[in-house]
Parts: C-alpha cells; sequence; structure tokens
C-alpha cells in the first residue's frame, strides 16, 4: 500500500501530537511564561544591619536580609546618608557585578562601606546612617531608608568614603 506524500505529513503531524499527549504535552502553542513574582529590595522587606570590620581598616560591612516572603531584587548599590548628609556616598564602579542579586527569603546581600583614607579630606564622626534601596533604574532611591546603629562611638568618615554594590558574599564585598 503507496501512501501520497501529505498523507504521510499529515500521518506524522497526528502521530507526533499523540505522542507529546502520551507524555503530558499538548501538540499546542507553548505556554506563556510565568509572571515574575520578584520585587525590589527595600526598607520594608529587609533587616539592614552594618557591622565593624577588622580588615580591610576603615571599612563598615553592610548586610541586607531578605526579610520578606518573595524574592527581591538588590539593584546597584544602596545610597547612603551619613548624619543627615545632603549628598550620597560615591558608588564604587568597580565592584559592579554582572547581574542584579536576587535574595531569596531569608538570603542576604553585602555591600563594604569604604570610611576614610590618607586621600580624604573634610572628616567628621557620623552616628547616624541611613540606607536607601536603589530603584530598578539605579538612577534614584525607592521606599523609605533603613536606619541601622553605627558601631558604639560613631564612625570617622571623610570624602574619600565610598560604598560597593551589592554582593552575595560578604568576602565579595570586602575585597574593594
Amino acid at each position: 500500500m503507496r501512501i501520497s506524500t501529505k498523507a504521510a505529513a499529515t500521518l506524522a503531524a497526528v502521530t507526533a501530537a499523540l505522542s507529546l499527549t502520551a507524555l503530558g504535552g499538548t501538540a499546542s502553542a507553548a505556554a506563556p511564561a510565568a509572571k515574575s513574582t520578584s520585587v525590589t529590595c527595600t526598607a520594608a522587606n529587609t533587616k539592614v544591619t552594618v557591622k565593624q570590620v577588622d580588615r580591610p581598616i576603615n571599612h563598615l560591612l553592610v548586610e541586607a536580609k531578605n526579610t520578606g516572603t518573595k524574592t527581591c531584587n538588590a539593584y546597584g548599590a544602596p545610597y547612603l546618608r551619613f548624619d543627615q548628609g545632603q549628598s550620597a556616598t560615591p558608588w564604587l564602579e568597580a565592584s559592579k557585578p554582572h547581574s542584579v542579586l536576587s535574595l531569596k527569603p531569608g538570603q542576604t546581600a553585602y555591600a563594604a562601606i569604604g570610611t576614610s583614607s590618607p586621600e580624604g579630606s573634610e572628616g567628621h564622626q557620623a552616628e547616624e546612617l541611613d540606607v536607601f534601596f536603589s530603584n530598578r533604574a539605579m538612577d534614584g532611591s525607592v521606599g523609605s531608608p533603613a536606619s541601622p546603629k553605627l558601631p558604639e562611638g560613631g564612625v570617622y568618615v571623610d570624602s574619600s568614603a565610598y560604598v560597593t554594590y551589592w554582593q552575595s558574599s560578604a568576602a565579595d564585598a570586602l575585597v574593594w
């Protein structure tokens, strides 16, 4: 029995569709991708702490732990304001990671603060710190700031201060 080319093609298509159905698939177009359930990390869905570190000298470590129920994205670097200052501490561009840091509930992001250096000037003893989270475009902050406690007695900060981008480990943050 000889089958025409058109009939053979139709038979092959039907066989493929039945095979997909038997495997739990469908012969129709793929289902649309699920909507993203991640949100932007903010002071409302993270717990922010600041720690003094032994090395490198003149550094602090910022930790932002996702306390929410959804994955949050830590965009860019934190915007820091010491003692209600008028300008944010500059981001260290060399520390920019290859991708956005996404934190599942319970995970932590890290950023290092270089507080002073011999090249710095106009230093002062900072007693307060506000930490703002960056928006997705990294051109401003989102939400209210977190106000973690600084080490006892405050921290000396001068014009050379900087903050790294968010990193996935304390070691990666403190490399800078």
